[in-house]
């Protein structure tokens, strides 16, 4: 088998060497297409289509290059780019150089294979076009989607026809029956009905299917001559159709491993004269087998498992078949080869008499069953290799056996390594693989149960705020979304819900078991935490995102926030969408094969990549309303490129931002019955469903009251009714005769009747209106009660917090009493230097004094911190009660020295009046009127010093002696006291020391006024001196 790998070539040879195919294969060539990137990667064929010589075909792959491939010239020469994948090929037109291509965007152009030009583009249809049937003259051209199907006239490329159906019918197909003017039209329903060309008039319809085969049609071929019509679908059996008789003539069982049909095709023969006998049936296995819908014999196969056929077609004289891979090759394949051995001529005569029995034996066999290896001679020769292929089929079967049973043996690294490889999962196997790799647990009667609640009150308008045509999807989606929200309450307030679960509805809609459980399990394992800020957006899983982004891309995210676009903007709209509304489907399901199979912070990484791949049409956006397009519509952008992209974020993200470090990881669903979701706050979904609950009984009473109201109505014009048809009567019985009197009185009283129950109809509403305002006024009053308890409540916050404050304010102040305390105390140790300064200008004759006195003060005070510094380890209150104590006596011994000297300094010489200035210097700072007073002292002193020697010498010695024994009685005060401090064991009690020190203050407070007696009476003996102020 030769293999062709088309690169970059625009143009070249298909094969270098003549092809041979072998006789089990039959294939020609095997042609594929690979980029020649750094990182190459496949590009997957996905539709193919022959031209009406049969020798040329034309071929696309999904990136829009379409190639064209000639057979008998061996070249081939890619003739458009269309840049988006194609649904649908037809090259039959009757101008050869032609071929129409449906297009991704719903759209259908046609280019010439010659010039390479657009020759014309025709719109009209509002999804994909899935088949192309191009009528015998190449004139006409129906181009089929899902919801309708449009007829083209090929020579001024306008549409003659629009066929439009129900919502609820669907097309499967509509083509040309060919060498007819008949156009035959399939639906979903089994329904087929034959039209005329030109007059589009219904020809006939044929009838319905028996009811024991139980078979909706998908896939339909037609013999060339146009009689036979072959149908399939979801099942084994073949339907085949005579469309002249219009009737059910035959069904063919294929065998047992065949559970559905894919494809079915006739294969054209030379000699049949149209009237087809092999139909090929491409199965759900990827093996295409070919038939006999006479003798129903297995004629010979193509594809295998391990290299499934997608998707196949017949040239128009039989010679080719052209097959697109699973794996995204095209495999040309010789039908001369794989018919050689059908078509072998017979062995001799004598040998076919002798082996006559042999034969019709075998033959026999062959009328009566579709075998599932090649149709063989019975030649002796060949027992063996028939033996072979039983054998192999045998082996294909337990490989199929072995492929059911899956579920519990996918080994999700080799889906992972299969994905990166090919980029996504094969089609086929897709949805199999999404519920082996969820762990979906299938729990049927817990989902009847969901199901038989009914439809959720918050879903009964589903279809106003989201119109869908299908009737179908639109039941399933609110089927699901009920069922979730009769799961959680939350779901039934949660806006973006049918957002979030439509694509996955519309993806298996034909199972809403499955659909439930993958929605289930997205919101439990990729929708962590989204629901704790609710009715908000998950702010938590928007900043993660953020970090992430700022990490990776700091401009992009400086260009969104000066353009005020926040993460509600760049990234919820993706993620509440998750991704189907920027995204085709292709790329939608290839994107969620890779978040399948990975951690749940895969989709939060996939927002950043998305974001960053489209780095450059971001930057260029600065209105606000152009990046919520760009949010909300699809985009330009490779999915590939993204997946690669969300994979390096994976690998590169530091792990204090990775969201992978916050999610936890995957956790399928219980088994039996679903578990409690309830990760939001439950108060607020209480409070919603609450006030719902009240809005609709408010409605209901509104209605009854408007009921009521229109019944009063209806009664006020049935009374004024009744008294025009009372005046009219009062006219008539004017006229009447006595008689009818007694008839108009007993009128009279039932309509007095009918107003007293008018009167107490009209008392029961006020009574009723009563009531309601009542009513009113009770919640109005209940509502202002509340209202006064949460303001009590704030109240009572606000005292504590001021308490609080105040606690702090006042320990704040103990704090700048300390630090006053001790500037006080720097004050103080500041003036007594200056006033030694000032007394040493004064007195330099007094200084050896002074500094004796002062290092006397000194010792004291060094002892007096010597004795607080011990002190301090001991009780806090026995110290400061020790401080105060220590302070009061010394500054009771200083006031006594101060008296002592101030009234000793008034007659004393200029000596002792130095050492009286440094005693008061030390001791007094405030005093200025004392001050004054010795200076007037010492100005009398200077006058009377000689004469007053010899008696203040007397008062000097027994002053000094005073001193002394002050300064003895400090000292041994303050030694006792660091004696206690040390030895505490010998301390006496407190209150023995309060009393010794009172004794010692009163008896020198006893000696200072004997003295300042004595002192009184010599100044009254003198001659008083005038007295000199000083400033």
């Amino acid at each position: 088998m030769q293999s062709t790998d088309l690169g970059s070539k625009e143009s070249g040879k298909i094969w270098h060497r003549k092809p041979s195919p072998a006789t089990r294969d039959g294939i020609i060539v095997n042609i594929i297409h690979n980029t020649s990137d750094y990182l190459p990667k496949v590009l997957r064929f996905l539709n193919v289509a022959f031209d009406s010589s049969g020798d040329c075909l034309i071929a696309g792959d999904h990136h829009g290059n379409i190639y064209v491939f000639d057979l008998c010239g061996n070249r081939f020469n890619l003739v458009q780019r269309t840049a988006q994948a194609c649904t649908a090929l037809a090259f039959n037109l009757h101008r050869k150089s032609e071929f129409l291509v449906a297009l991704a965007d719903y759209s259908i152009k046609c280019f010439d294979t010659v010039t390479k030009e657009l020759v014309s583009w025709m719109r009209g249809h509002e999804s994909s076009v899935f088949s192309i049937s191009v009528h015998g003259s190449g004139r006409y051209a129906i181009t089929t989607s899902s919801d309708t199907a449009q007829l083209w006239d090929l020579d001024t490329f306008q549409r003659k026809r629009k066929l439009n159906i129900l919502q609820s019918v669907g097309i499967q197909k509509v083509f040309f029956l060919p060498l007819s003017n008949t156009i035959l039209s399939c639906f979903k329903d089994n329904s087929i009905f034959a039209w005329e060309c030109d007059t589009l008039v219904c020809k006939y319809q044929l009838p319905a299917p028996p009811e024991s085969s139980n078979i909706l049609y998908k896939v339909f071929a037609v013999t060339r001559d146009g009689r036979i019509l072959a149908a399939g679908g979801k099942s084994n059996h073949i339907h085949l159709w005579c469309l002249e008789a219009k009737q059910l003539f035959r069904i063919i069982q294929m065998p047992t491993k065949v559970r559905a049909i894919r494809h079915l095709e006739f294969l054209p023969d030379s000699f049949d004269a149209g009237s087809n006998q092999v139909l090929g049936v491409l199965s759900q296995d990827g093996i295409m087998r070919f038939i006999n819908i006479q003798t129903c014999k297995l004629l010979f196969e193509i594809g295998s498992l391990d290299d499934g056929i997608s998707s196949s077609v017949i040239s128009p004289h039989g010679r080719y078949i052209a097959s697109i891979m699973e794996n995204g090759s095209l495999n040309i394949y010789s039908v001369q080869t794989l018919t050689k051995e059908i078509n072998k001529p017979p062995p001799p005569l004598v040998k076919v008499i002798e082996d006559l029995p042999k034969k019709k034996g075998n033959s026999g066999d062959l009328k009566v069953k579709v075998t599932s290896g090649r149709v063989q001679r019975p030649a002796k020769s060949r027992e063996n290799k028939i033996q072979t292929r039983i054998l192999k089929q045998d082996l294909t079967g337990s490989l199929e056996k072995k492929e059911n049973e899956l579920s519990d043996g996918l080994n999700k690294k080799r889906l992972q390594i299969l994905l990166k490889g090919y980029g996504e999962f094969p089609t086929k196997y897709r949805m199999f693989i999404w519920r082996s790799l969820l762990q979906l647990p299938e729990n049927h009667t817990a989902f009847s149960n969901l199901v038989d609640k009914g439809i959720h009150v918050a879903f009964l308008n589903l279809q106003k705020k989201y119109p869908i045509k299908s009737r179908k999807l639109l039941r399933v989606l609110q089927r699901t979304l009920s069922a979730l929200a009769h799961w959680s309450a939350i779901f039934g307030d949660t806006p973006y819900l049918p957002l979030l679960a439509f694509p996955f509805v519309k993806l298996f809609q034909n199972n809403q078991l499955i659909c439930f459980e993958v929605v289930a399990t997205l919101i439990i394992n990729w929708c962590q935490h989204w629901f704790e800020y609710f009715p908000n957006p998950p702010i938590n899983i928007l900043s993660m995102i953020e970090n992430v982004l700022a990490f990776h891309d700091k401009d992009l995210l400086q260009h969104f926030i000066n353009h005020d676009v926040t993460s509600q903007l760049y990234a919820w709209p993706l993620l509440e969408t998750v991704f189907s509304e920027v995204l085709t489907r292709e790329e939608w399901l290839r994107l969620f094969d890779n978040v399948f199979s990975n951690h749940p912070s895969f989709l939060l990484m996939t927002v950043v990549a998305y974001n960053m791949c489209s780095r450059a049409p971001l930057l260029h956006c600065k209105r606000k309303d152009d990046f919520e397009y760009f949010f909300h519509h699809r985009n330009n952008l490779d999915i590939s490129a993204v997946i690669r992209e969300v994979y390096r974020l994976l690998d590169t993200t530091p792990t204090d931002i990775h969201p992978d470090s916050m999610l936890d990881g995957f956790v399928a669903l219980t088994k039996g019955q679903y578990p409690v979701f309830n990760q939001y706050p439950k108060f607020i979904v209480d409070y919603q469903t609450q006030e719902r609950e009240r809005i609709r009984n408010d409605e209901l009473d509104y209605l009854r009251e408007r009921q009521a109201v229109e019944d009063m109505q209806a009664e006020v014009d049935q009374q004024r009714v009744e008294d025009e048809a009372w005046y009219q009567k009062q006219e008539l019985l004017r006229r009447a005769e006595e008689t009818r009197r007694e008839i108009l009185l007993q009128e009279e009283e039932k309509m007095l009747q009918q107003r007293q129950r008018l009167a107490a109809v009209r008392r029961e509403l006020k009574v009723k209106e009563m009531h309601l305002q009542d009513a009113a006024r009770r919640r109005l009053l209940q509502l202002q009660q509340d209202q006064r308890e949460m303001e009590l409540r704030r109240l009572d916050d606000e005292i504590e917090r001021k308490v609080h404050m105040r606690d702090r304010e006042i320990a704040a102040t103990a704090k700048d009493l300390e630090m006053r305390h001790l500037e006080l105390e720097s004050q103080k140790r500041l003036y007594e230097k200056n006033l030694s300064r000032n007394q040493e200008a004064v007195a330099k004759e007094m200084r050896e004094n002074a500094d004796a006195y002062r290092q006397k003060v000194d010792l004291e005070e060094h002892m007096f911190h010597r004795l607080i510094g011990t002190d301090q380890t001991q009780n806090q209150k026995i110290h400061k009660l020790i401080e105060e104590n220590l302070a009061k006596a010394e500054q009771a011994c200083l006031n006594t020295d101060w008296r002592i000297q101030a009234l000793h300094k008034q007659r004393c010489s200029d000596l002792h009046r130095s050492e009286c200035y440094q005693d008061i210097a030390k001791l007094l700072r405030k005093n200025r009127k004392k001050e004054i007073e010795v200076l007037n002292a010492m100005m009398e002193g200077e006058a009377k010093k000689w004469e007053e020697a010899e008696e203040k010498d007397f008062h000097l010695k027994s002053e000094k002696k005073t001193a002394a024994l002050s300064g003895a009685s400090r000292r041994w005060f303050l030694e006792k006291e660091i004696h206690d401090a040390q030895h505490p064991c010998d301390k006496v009690s407190l209150n023995q020391r309060k009393m010794h020190w009172d004794a010692m203050e009163r008896d020198l407070m006893e000696r200072v006024r004997n003295l300042r007696q004595r002192l009184a009476t010599q100044a009254q003996n003198r001659c008083q001196t005038p007295h000199l102020l000083a400033t």
